[in-house]
């Protein structure tokens, strides 16, 4: 009997034991990977090219859109720790899912409505757009709604896809590994076709209708969602993670004067196999942050905590300095959505006689970069590093991230060197006031590539690092904080683009990103950002070399 069902705890959508022949695997995951290709197609046909959306259609300058973009942004990643929140305490991971697209849906119908319905879409003439204050309000609430929306959504679908594979089974476990690598695959399919044909919808048939196709594509992922349920495995939500850390932390203080004992073994335990927390395994000691660990100690009064509810702390604060590191990489990340694309509205965009490429598409190359690496990775890296590394996955999930933040470095170098060229060539023929310079948009290939060899190690390392790291009842929480890391890296994008801004137009200069950027100096920006990526690389070696992989054992209730 044992081996019909899943070791992990996971219930079928009848909230019986998850039988291994009919869920799980592969089985359902098709039905998760194609459900978030479409959620992303949905998501990326509105942010990819919404730097041009609000500067042209709503009135704003260059900083005040990219600002805009990165605000937005960044609010999209923080959202996250609401749904997993909900997801690990209360719901679990598919009904959390299943409750946020209904506001995702409604933000998106809004937004397209904001578009398209006279009245609520701003009045242009030509390229003059004149946007009143309503409309730029009911813009915003719209995107603001389907940030919030996506709060559900983010953090629960990559854990959802993962939690179809059985950690105690060693050929599922094995599987999972590849889960990730191609769950962001799909990812960057449906990116690629909303860099490409959504983009071009939105720049020369309407925008009206470039928001209205992701809405469609969004209600499509959700009837696909609901279609696989019977094949689902549901993780058990373990109650408030929240609540047992702020336990650990009250408890260890109350008890400060309390000596921690030498041997491990007298902290308190349950003796059943399973872990007290509903849906996790028991966590092994760890001989670090020993100060919690007297929240363990038997005492005549005072609150007793469980090893396990103190490792899970533990492991929280462990995760925190890997996580920082991850900010500078968003930052770097997120120019692909503002200035990148700004640069790339100086720039001949032309494709032959009678065809233009517009800007924000530049991001298919990012993309085409993703699903390049994505299975070389898995097919061919993985193998070969094996061979001399030893590990089952080539390289440890630290130096793969490690690896993804080294090649980020080269994106901004290649970004300043284009722009320094691009600027050369103004000076030199004396179009500081021309709109477009006749230099060829797919000099900023090279940038946008890098950018997505980062993305295929980074991103796809965090996904798999923080999932694989986190206690088993905080899995979505640890999936929102990787995902945090793109909201504050949005918001460090914005804080600089601010204060560079600020310092750079003293005395009445243009600035380094100026409206007419053939007066400013982005280059000098991009300088900026290649030398904090590689302060950051450094500092991210050091607490990659210190950090102790987490150890479980026994099953989850």
């Amino acid at each position: 009997m044992d081996s019909e069902y899943t070791q992990d705890g996971t219930l079928d959508i009848h909230k019986k034991p998850a039988n291994k022949n009919k869920t799980g695997t592969w089985k359902a995951c098709r039905f998760i990977l194609v459900t978030e290709c479409c959620e992303r197609l949905a998501y990326y046909g509105m942010s990819t090219n919404l730097v041009n959306y609000i500067e042209k259609h709503l009135s704003m300058g260059n900083v005040a859109a990219s600002n805009s973009v990165t605000n937005w942004s960044g609010t999209c990643y923080a959202t996250p720790l609401i749904g997993a929140f909900l997801a690990d305490a209360y719901l679990g991971r598919y009904w959390t899912i299943a409750s946020f697209v209904v506001i995702y849906i409604c933000g998106m119908t809004l937004l397209t409505l904001s578009a398209s319905v006279p009245g609520l879409t701003p009045t242009c003439h030509g390229e003059n757009c004149h946007a009143t204050e309503f409309q730029i309000a009911i813009t915003f609430v719209a995107l603001y709604l389907i940030a919030l929306g996506t709060g559900g959504i983010k953090p629960c679908v990559s854990s959802f896809g993962a939690d179809q594979f059985d950690d105690t089974d060693e050929e599922e476990k094995e599987s999972k590994s590849s889960f990730f690598n191609w769950f962001y695959f799909v990812i960057n399919v449906g990116a690629m076709f909303a860099s490409s044909v959504l983009v071009w919808i939105q720049m020369n048939v309407g925008w009206g209708w470039g928001f209205g196709v992701p809405t469609v594509a969004m209600a499509v992922a959700v009837l696909l969602f609901f279609a696989g349920s019977k094949f689902y495995r549901l993780q058990k939500p373990g109650g408030s993670p929240i609540t047992r850390m702020l336990q650990v932390i009250v408890a260890s203080f109350r008890k400060s004067k309390v000596r921690v004992p030498e041997d491990a073994a007298l902290l308190y335990e349950i003796h059943d196999a399973e872990s007290s927390i509903q849906g996790s395994r028991k966590l092994e000691h760890t001989p670090k942050l020993t100060f919690f660990d007297k929240a363990a100690v038997e005492t005549e009064t005072g609150k007793l905590c469980t090893v396990t509810q103190v490792e899970e702390l533990k492991a929280l604060i462990s995760l925190l300095p890997v996580w920082a590191s991850g900010i500078v990489f968003a930052a770097v990340y997120s120019q692909m959505s503002t200035v990148f694309v700004l640069q790339g509205n100086t720039m001949d965009q032309s494709m032959g006689p009678n065809f233009t490429i517009p800007s924000a598409s530049l991001a298919l190359f990012d993309i085409l970069s993703v699903l390049f690496w994505t299975p070389v990775y898995d097919q061919l890296i993985v193998p070969l590093a094996r061979k001399f590394t030893g590990h089952e996955r080539g390289f440890t999930q630290l130096q793969r991230i490690g690896i993804g933040l080294l090649i980020s470095i080269f994106s901004m170098v290649s970004a300043g060197i284009l722009e320094v060229a691009r600027l050369r060539y103004v000076r030199t023929h004396n179009l500081y006031d021309a709109k477009v310079v006749p230099m060829s948009i797919f000099w900023q290939v090279p940038q946008y590539f890098f950018v997505g060899c980062a993305e295929v190690f980074t991103f796809i390392g965090q996904l798999e690092f923080f999932y694989d790291q986190a206690p088993d009842a905080m899995r979505s929480l640890c999936s929102a904080l990787a995902l945090t890391t793109v909201a504050l890296g949005n918001y460090l994008s914005t804080l600089l683009v601010t204060v560079v801004t600020k310092v750079t137009t003293t005395g009445g200069r243009a600035g380094w990103i100026a409206d007419n950027l053939n007066r400013g100096h982005l280059d000098y920006y991009y300088w900026l950002l290649a030398v904090l990526s590689f302060l950051n690389f450094f500092v991210y070696l050091w607490i990659a070399k210190s950090y102790t992989y987490k150890k479980a054992k026994g099953h989850a209730l």
